[in-house]
């Protein structure tokens, strides 16, 4: 938990100080340890279902102490050429309340973002991250119209809506510039939209996606910027000390299936190796609808794996993943093995493809998937 306390100290010293960014971390810490924590006074918690409302529920609920928006995709450029994104803004409360001085220097919210682009035909996996407080403007959300910033990285409504959202991050290796356009509406998981992940109360967070987001526009690596169309996914979760102590980690999948349906399942793995009970997912039909899915209701089983040169984790990046009472067979693979964000949060997230069978029909898909605690 040092390097925990390190990076928090860091966030810290952001929201109280002119400072932009922390000092390097020594090391790379688990997303897990981020969502299991014992300061909870103060907090709201995600205890019971809820009626999400929006445009209210895409902007931030600072009263809880983790939040994130999540937005992955996959992208072919005029040569067919294939290519993952990914950017995410994640704020984490420093304190439950408000600070009591004025100075427009001090936030008790601070921020993170990444981002990551995956070139699939020259083997290139670019990613960065960004710290920030909210504070002088520096980052932060509004509700009407929605903007979400963290510097001169943002998600910006183009109208009165949230969507069509335009996507704007850049780095000095490469950026991007995407319009996101809603197909469906947001799909709450779990019980209306509250996503157990453990036994006690508080042990789950709200959790919502919106998938097969339209997306077009731009991609930049090095000082090529080429001009890409495809399919996004944005998922948002907020939540107080959402995981249980006794998990290491998960292994999360987003699957945009050729038939219209969508797919979102994550595994979640306890210290002993084991998949808790608290595993779950939803299949989500063509118009929106959605079938919660349990432990009991899907089978996933590691195919290949990768091993980092970096940090030595060994990542399961192929996978089978069967519905048994769907006749839904799939094989996953990643679009290329190395997709580790080694950063602060050290995980692998990345771009995948998947083929199978659906009721003995040919299906496939395209989607993105997150592992963590290796």
């Amino acid at each position: 938990m040092r390097i925990v306390a390190l990076i928090v100290s860091g966030l810290a010293i952001i929201a109280c100080s002119s400072g932009v960014g922390p000092a390097e971390p020594e090391s790379s810490a688990a997303v897990s340890e981020f969502l299991t924590t014992s300061e909870l006074t103060g907090y709201e918690r995600a205890l019971a279902p809820r009626t999400l409302a929006f445009p209210r529920d895409h902007a931030s609920h600072p009263q809880f102490k983790t939040e994130w928006w999540y937005f992955t995709g996959n992208l072919a450029d005029a040569q067919s050429r294939s290519y993952g994104f990914q950017l995410t803004f994640f704020r984490f409360a420093l304190a439950p309340n408000e600070p009591q001085t004025r100075s427009p220097w001090r936030s008790h919210q601070a921020w993170m973002g990444h981002l990551a682009i995956t070139d699939a035909a020259n083997g290139e996996f670019l990613h960065a991250e960004r710290f920030s407080r909210d504070a002088l403007g520096l980052a932060g959300n509004s509700v009407a119209p929605f903007r979400l910033w963290l510097e001169d990285w943002s998600a910006t409504a183009t109208g009165s809506a949230p969507f069509p959202l335009r996507l704007l991050a850049s780095t000095r290796e490469a950026g991007l510039d995407l319009t996101l356009t809603a197909s469906k509406p947001p799909v709450p998981h779990g019980e209306g939209g509250l996503d157990r992940k453990g036994p006690e109360a508080g042990n789950a967070s709200y959790y919502y996606s919106m998938p097969r987001l339209s997306a077009d526009g731009e991609l930049r690596i090095g000082e090529a910027r080429r001009g890409v169309t495809g399919s996004a996914w944005m998922d948002r979760e907020w939540s107080t000390n959402s995981l249980s102590p006794e998990l290491a980690g998960w292994d999360w999948f987003s699957l945009e299936l050729s038939d219209g349906r969508d797919l979102m399942l994550y595994r979640l793995r306890t210290t002993a190796g084991e998949s808790s009970p608290f595993t779950s997912g939803s299949l989500i039909d063509t118009d929106g609808r959605s079938l919660p899915l349990g432990l009991g209701d899907f089978v996933i089983e590691a195919r290949e794996h990768w091993t980092s040169p970096s940090t030595g984790s060994r990542y399961p990046v192929g996978w089978s993943v069967e519905l048994p009472a769907q006749n839904l067979r799939l094989e996953v693979r990643p679009l290329i093995p190395n997709q580790e964000m080694n950063l602060a949060i050290r995980y692998w997230e990345g771009a995948i493809s998947a083929q199978g069978t659906s009721d003995g029909e040919s299906v496939n898909g395209r989607g993105y998937l997150e592992l963590t605690g290796y």
